[in-house]
């Protein structure tokens, strides 16, 4: 047996670079780079792989852990899962940094992989630098803790254990209906010893993602169900976008009438001008979508997994007879509802539903006038929302998405992730292109915009990716700011100040908590923070940090600072502060509940009113069984 020696990292990166995935005959490379912050626990080891790799491996220098795994999302996502980024850290800090990024990557399902450096495994000096000491037990290290947010995780303790250890990775990764965050961890000493390596480790290895046909007598019931259904809807997730299947569901909305409602993740399923598509669905969702779920008696899930925005904390779906069908990868999420599980890959269930159908199946012309109807109210709201108003005043959040509106193409890509910004845009943008919308609302993770942005511009060099942050998560992790520039990718950035928590300040407003602790503000003479806005400069601290900033003070400005960003050759920010005064208009409210706990006893008048409500709400609550 011919073999090649190295050392346990110099292996693993080599076998890295010759993993690929093959769907409907494209070959790609699956792990497309490494991000890294090194320190003791890695920079001997992988560090000095990587350095010998550089030919076969390209590396990118993070600043944050976290950010280093947004960004291997974000380009996991623009892939559609057929390619991600491994991220290396040191031990400690480094290693524990990583587990927010990963319940991100695993709550989405989408594939990352993780190699923290660990405390050495044989033990010469106990305890090293950085080691958490447990008293009950002499194998746990801080690398435990990404256990329970890794799809898959092995702690490589022997040279020999990589090889079983890197296949069954490559396995989780590429798996659709078992993908996630993949850890692999490192001891500092396992790293850097040497091994004899079968030579066949390192040949190149095509990890095919298949598409699973729908069983039969699934299919066939489905049919049979769409056929008796007097007013079904469809409810599209991202697995939509995950297998390619935004064709397959236009060729069946554009056959059969049927409406499409849109998660989160699943806008852009359909494009916002199509005929079927009623917009997004639940608690953000628009009027149209909500009252058509409400009346649904068959509603047809395709690649989600119906998380509580998407139900409205299960009351949305009101309808005493109403059905549930679930088109997904994983049987685990085409159970849900209750509904009639048909365990496939979207694109091929969704094409074989159609032809099941033959054609010769389409709604009541009533109910698609009826929610044409709807969908031409909607967009009417859109509009006045969208409304510029005067030039020369600030504009509101709503404004800026309209004027952005006005100006990209189904080219541009916009990222999001938390705050107010992702229920505006969930009832209001229109999507252009199956692949503009990216908000990340599985995890709605604070600081995730900039870093996934940076992926999502990896994985579509040349076209123009906008980072949409409030104030609140931009000082959370700007840091990738500076990996942007070091890169020169053309990042578009618009930071929207608003002075504090947006969001949470309006549903703390609504369950009775009054606001509090929620704005950016100095201290009050009664100790509450209610004085004077913080003196915080952001746009300066971009610019700081490498990007070029315009300030867009005025409506009148605003729309020529977006057309100069987009136009920009390198990192540009955007920088505006957003009018939020009662007096401007903004988008229409929520058009459906979300279950959020209010005291059942209180003092303050608000939050016994606030308690009111919820009891009212949630006598509606119902499980579909």
């Amino acid at each position: 047996m011919t073999t090649r020696r190295l050392t346990t990292a110099q292996a693993l990166v080599a076998f890295l670079a010759r993993q690929y995935t093959e769907r409907d005959g494209r070959h790609r490379r699956l792990i497309g780079a490494t991000w890294g912050i090194f320190g003791h626990g890695n920079v001997a080891g992988i560090g000095q792989a990587l350095l010998e790799s550089e030919a076969d491996m390209p590396f990118v220098q993070g600043r944050n852990e976290q950010a280093m795994v947004h960004a291997a999302v974000g380009y996991a996502r623009q892939s559609r899962r057929l390619s991600t980024h491994a991220v290396t850290t040191s031990i400690g800090p480094g290693a524990t940094n990583l587990v927010t990024g990963a319940a991100l990557a695993t709550v989405n399902r989408l594939p990352v992989l993780l190699l923290p450096g660990d405390v050495f495994a044989t033990r010469p000096a106990d305890p090293v630098l950085q080691q958490l000491e447990v008293p009950y037990a002499g194998d746990v290290s801080v690398n435990d803790a990404l256990r329970p947010v890794s799809r898959y995780f092995d702690r490589i303790t022997r040279p020999e254990a990589l090889i079983p250890a890197a296949l069954q990775a490559m396995r989780v990764l590429t798996d659709p209906a078992e993908t996630g965050a993949v850890t692999l961890a490192l001891p500092q000493d396992v790293q850097a010893e040497a091994y004899d390596w079968p030579e066949e480790f390192f040949t190149d290895r095509v990890w095919p993602v298949r598409r699973p046909r729908a069983d039969a007598d699934a299919l066939t019931e489905l049919a049979q169900a769409v056929r008796s259904a007097r007013r079904p809807l469809i409810v599209a997730g991202g697995g939509v976008h995950h297998s390619e299947a935004e064709q397959a569901l236009r060729d069946l909305a554009g056959a059969t009438g049927i409406p499409v409602a849109s998660t989160q993740a699943g806008k852009g399923s359909l494009p916002h001008d199509h005929p079927s598509d009623v917009g997004g669905i639940g608690h953000t969702g628009t009027a149209t979508a909500d009252e058509l779920a409400r009346t649904a008696d068959l509603v047809i899930g395709v690649g989600t997994r119906w998380s509580d925005f998407t139900t409205a904390s299960s009351t949305l779906f009101a309808d005493p007879a109403v059905r549930f069908a679930n088109i997904n990868i994983t049987g685990f999420d085409a159970r849900k509802m209750s509904g009639l599980s048909v365990v496939a890959d979207a694109r091929g269930a969704l094409e074989e539903l159609t032809a099941a159908l033959g054609g010769a199946h389409r709604v009541d012309p009533a109910y698609a006038q009826e929610y044409g109807d709807g969908k031409e109210r909607w967009e009417q709201l859109v509009d006045a929302a969208y409304e510029s108003g005067d030039p020369d005043a600030r504009p509101t959040q709503t404004q800026v998405l309209g004027a952005l509106d006005t100006l990209v193409t189904g080219d541009d890509i916009l990222i999001n992730a938390a705050g107010s910004l992702p229920g505006d845009l969930h009832k209001l943008w229109r999507t252009r292109s199956a692949d503009q919308y990216h908000v990340e609302y599985g995890y709605s993770c604070m600081g995730y915009e900039i870093p996934a942005a940076i992926g999502v511009a990896m994985a579509a060099p040349g076209r123009p990716v906008w980072a949409l942050v409030g104030d609140g998560t931009y000082l959370m992790n700007p840091t990738e700011i500076v990996t942007a520039v070091q890169e020169n990718i053309p990042l578009r950035m618009v930071i929207l100040q608003n002075h504090g928590y947006a969001s949470i300040g309006g549903l703390s407003e609504a369950v009775g908590a009054e606001r509090f602790g929620t704005a950016y503000r100095h201290r009050a003479p009664d100790l509450t923070y209610t004085g004077a806005p913080l003196p915080v400069d952001l746009a300066a601290n971009a610019a700081s940090l490498g990007m070029r900033v315009i300030r867009a003070r005025t409506l009148r400005d605003l729309g020529e600072a977006l057309a100069e960003a987009r136009s920009a050759d390198s990192a540009t920010c955007v920088y505006v502060e957003t009018e939020t005064a009662d007096t401007v208009s903004g988008p229409p409210g929520a058009q459906a509940w979300w279950d959020v706990p209010v005291a059942e006893t209180a003092a303050r008048p608000s939050a016994v009113k606030a308690r009111e409500e919820y009891d009212r709400q949630a006598a509606a609550r119902r499980r579909h069984l």
